[in-house]
């Protein structure tokens, strides 16, 4: 079971957007790797496509590793880490561990 979800809530613990909360938009557990909205923002050079007529520079998203970014608590919004506990009917969820409550609902 993965610790950390795409539509997670997350907080940046390292690197030059540390302190910056933000939602992920995507996982890429081949390169141990998350794509969180507003943080590691880069420009882009983008060629004209039929997609894309104009072209141009972009900002978007690059991937930041998953060791630098901790799930936020879902009662004080701090970085916290995450444990795994399985209920009576053998479902397993993720459990906060500073505030001891649900992230899976």
């Amino acid at each position: 079971m993965q610790k950390i979800r795409k539509g997670d809530d997350v907080v940046v613990i390292a690197g030059k957007s540390k302190g910056t909360k933000g939602k992920v938009l995507r996982v890429i557990p081949a390169d141990k790797r998350v794509l969180v909205a507003g943080v590691n923002v880069v420009t882009k050079h983008v060629k004209p496509t039929r997609q894309n007529q104009r072209g141009g520079i972009e900002k978007r998203e690059a991937p930041i590793h998953i060791s630098n970014v901790m799930i936020a608590d879902p009662q004080t919004g701090e970085p916290t880490r995450v444990r795994i506990q399985t209920l009576e009917g053998g479902r397993k969820v993720r459990v906060a561990v500073k505030s001891g409550e649900q992230i899976d609902s």
